[in-house]
């Protein structure tokens, strides 16, 4: 009997982390996804959006220097986007570990653990609690992207983005 894989997901703090203002902070978050290029990583439809939500609230300049390279993450990379499901739904608002976080967070949280994953994120409130299944991406990690995709995230670079606004 095969092992089922261990579901690595994603929120967008580790997201938009990659274009952070401090440089551990970035690299660590980059690293996650450069590690997982040739792999998988999860999130839901809602946290893709909050992404979004920040992106296009910066000028058209940054905008434009930011999209090649998310265009080609999205593209090239296994990034699975799911829609929450019912029992996922029921967990967010039964389970007593979850009962005073953001509503966004519990619904991300009950995805991650219906699916008996982790999640990864760079959000104080989350990465503080050892009853949940969250971690902060690795901070020792030297790998890259490819050369072309590395070639447009140091080029999307020009986009920095203050941490308290990444971590809410």
């Amino acid at each position: 009997m095969a092992l089922k894989a261990h579901k690595e997901f994603f929120d967008a703090s580790v997201f938009l982390g990659m274009h952070g203002d401090n440089d551990e902070v970035r690299k660590a978050c980059m690293h996650f996804f450069a590690s997982r290029f040739c792999g998988v990583a999860l999130t839901s439809l809602d946290e893709v959006g909050k992404c979004d939500d920040v992106i296009w609230r910066r000028p058209r300049l940054l905008q434009d220097a930011y999209y090649p390279f998310m265009d080609r993450l999205h593209s090239e990379m296994r990034i699975v986007r799911e829609p929450f499901s019912e029992a996922e739904l029921k967990r967010a608002f039964a389970d007593p570990r979850l009962q005073r976080l953001p509503v966004g967070d519990r619904l991300l949280l009950a995805k991650v653990i219906e699916a008996g994953g982790s999640l990864f994120s760079i959000q104080a409130h989350l990465t503080a609690r050892s009853d949940l299944p969250v971690c902060s991406p690795a901070t020792d990690l030297e790998t890259d992207f490819p050369a072309e995709v590395a070639g447009l995230y140091h080029t999307s670079l020009q986009l920095r983005i203050p941490m308290e606004e990444i971590r809410g």
